[in-house]
């Protein structure tokens, strides 16, 4: 488990069952926000909250499936379970092709509930860790210098440092000093560990823009 602080946020016009679900998850421990309706929960939402989303799938002013879309913009991953009275075969896909955890009928059976969050919540801790390790990555590709940086798509491309050297026109001892200070601030010991690294980033090979 992540140390940060998980919620789920509960969205439905209807306050019995918003009451209803809160006081349910409660019991587990879950830290519980409710809203009556979409355009309340936007307006307090932070896309880089750790946490999930249990959305009604019929509301009068932004039905769940479209709040679900909003949500895909503007987080990486937030992860979304259905809760509905009317549910119909062809919705459920939809939603669950769009990313949905699950989609649950009303009346809600807690022990489908409790383990939607606990799916929900693994797929949002994962996503918190790869954005987590991402910006790790980032923070020690902006440390190089726009030289390095050169090396560096080189480097990945597979090229060797006598083909670098002549590529940038310098000679193979100093690529030899730039290559071994970017395998330092990068943190890694090997080239493939360095690939990897640069693909996670976005880094472009050299050669392949």
């Amino acid at each position: 488990m992540i140390d940060a602080p998980f919620t789920v946020f509960i969205v439905d016009d209807d306050a019995n069952v918003l009451k209803a679900l809160g006081r349910l998850l409660r019991t587990k421990g879950y830290e519980c926000r409710t809203f009556s309706s979409p355009s309340e929960f936007l307006a307090e939402h932070d896309p880089a909250t750790l946490g999930c989303a249990i959305l009604d799938l019929s509301m009068p002013d932004l039905g769940g499936i479209e709040l679900q879309e909003v949500l895909a913009k503007e987080a990486a991953h937030f992860p979304v379970v259905f809760v509905t009275g009317k549910g119909d075969i062809p919705t459920s896909v939809r939603a669950m092709r769009a990313g949905a955890v699950d989609f649950l009928t009303k009346p809600v059976n807690a022990k489908d509930l409790f383990a939607a969050v606990v799916r929900a919540r693994a797929q949002a801790e994962a996503a918190h860790r790869a954005t987590s390790e991402l910006d790790v990555i980032k923070a020690k590709i902006a440390r190089l210098t726009p030289r390095e940086r050169e090396v560096l798509a080189h480097v990945v491309a597979g090229r060797l440092n006598k083909q670098i050297a002549g590529d940038l026109g310098t000679v193979e001892k100093t690529i030899k000093v730039h290559r071994g200070r970017v395998m330092e601030k990068m943190g890694v010991r090997s080239v493939a560990d360095l690939v990897r690294l640069a693909e996670r980033a976005g880094v472009l090979p050299y050669g392949s823009a």
